[in-house]
């Protein structure tokens, strides 16, 4: 009897991020195939078949889906890759978000106009496609903003507008991490507290599976220091959050995935930063979610694009809600240097509640501050099973973990 030929999902792109989805694709029993630009990709070596090939080259990427007789193709972490998936999804005859939804949930105007379609609360915004025309809009709200392009990821081209000044220095910059639309949103400035939402969405409804409240570092409030998860806050009403962020979801064309939003509180409101239709990265889908609800998101997405599309239940158990766990990225001290010497790592490995930790330097490399998130020099995840633990492990890890630099 012949046997049933493995099915094959192709991932893109493949970097680091994408390594616990690839994990996942080979636990589950499939073939997972990597697409990436890089001969040294991160996710080359946990693959069963790669292609070193800029995911955006469609010709290419085809080619070798097609040649390879691929079943599926999905994205985790990427909010660039979601248009390129609905492609060549529709191309290859694959399960996959429509073209719709992908435009909407990258694209940050699109995200504005509609939001205030559906009566949610925005911040006054206009899409800029020259510096002028951003200088002019920013005189005419004549308050502190936002500049950033119109898709990119990572923080990147992101800027704080305080002045005409600002924009003439920046403007270019921004603009050039626009992939589609070369134009940038230029929005207010909204001051408070910032969130971040993950969820994951069935063709009955979306659920909400996680929130942190943010912290940034100092030198660039558009950057996350860290971002702690809890099931409640004491200050902010998180059901309220979980209303909003699921009725957006469920208005909009987005049949299945997973979710990752950000929000901000300011003057008793919510307003929705972006939200896109991937996990959170920095391994929030794949690590911190399913701790903190119990689900196993990453299981769906792959059944969902492998065609088996349903509509279970997502309902975390109540004895998971006192779980806690934050995701923290290290501080590089001072304005930078060279690395004398990192104290604490064995605590870092030897700490049971601590599942993931990186730093991306060695004694004797130059670091400096971040520039945008991806390029934060190191993170932890800790997960515990309560508020009260994770904030002990907090403290040990900011009293044990240094980083020395060499003194000039």
């Amino acid at each position: 009897m012949r046997q049933n030929k493995k099915k094959t999902i192709a991932v893109i792109p493949g970097s680091e991020w994408q390594i616990p989805i690839i994990n996942k694709i080979r636990d589950m029993g499939y073939r997972a195939l990597v697409i990436n630009p890089y001969i040294n990709s991160p996710a080359f070596p946990y693959a069963d078949g790669h292609l070193q090939a800029d995911i955006f080259d469609e010709e290419e990427v085809l080619q070798y889906c097609r040649r390879e007789k691929v079943d599926a193709i999905l994205s985790e972490e990427c909010d660039i890759a979601m248009p390129a998936l609905a492609k060549y999804g529709k191309k290859l005859g694959c399960t996959v978000i429509s073209e719709e939804a992908a435009h909407l949930f990258t694209d940050k105007y699109a995200m504005r106009e509609f939001a205030v379609e559906h009566g949610f609360p925005v911040p006054e915004y206009k899409m800029c496609r020259t510096c002028e025309e951003a200088k002019k809009f920013f005189s005419c709200v004549g308050k502190k903003m936002i500049m950033k392009p119109i898709d990119s990821n990572s923080s990147r081209g992101v800027f704080t507008i305080n002045s005409r000044e600002d924009i003439e220095q920046h403007f270019d910059a921004s603009l050039s991490f626009s992939h589609v639309k070369k134009a940038v949103l230029l929005e207010r400035y909204i001051d408070g507290v910032e969130f971040t939402v993950d969820g994951i969405k069935t063709p009955d409804r979306h659920y909400t599976l996680a929130i942190s409240e943010k912290s940034h570092f100092g030198h660039n409030n558009n950057i996350a220091s860290e971002l702690y998860f809890t099931c409640k806050n004491d200050v902010f009403d998180y059901d309220i959050l979980r209303k909003i962020n699921n009725l957006f979801v469920d208005l909009s064309s987005l049949c299945f995935g997973l979710t990752h939003a950000e929000y901000k509180y300011e003057n008793g409101t919510f307003y929705m930063i972006e939200i896109a239709a991937r996990g959170g990265g920095n391994l929030i889908s794949s690590d911190i979610v399913p701790f903190l609800s119990g689900i196993d998101n990453y299981k769906y997405l792959i059944e969902c694009s492998l065609g088996r599309v349903s509509s279970p239940e997502f309902i975390i158990s109540d004895n998971l809600k006192e779980r806690a766990a934050v995701l923290h990225f290290f501080e590089t001290p001072r304005e930078g240097g060279i690395v004398e010497r990192i104290e604490g790592i064995g605590f870092l490995h030897d700490c049971d509640d601590i599942t993931k930790s990186e730093l991306y330097f060695n004694v004797g490399d130059r670091i400096e501050p971040a520039r945008d998130d991806s390029s934060r020099i190191g993170f932890y995840i800790a997960c515990c099973e309560n508020k009260k633990r994770l904030e002990e492990v907090v403290k040990m890890v900011s009293e044990r973990v240094k980083i020395v630099l060499r003194d000039i």
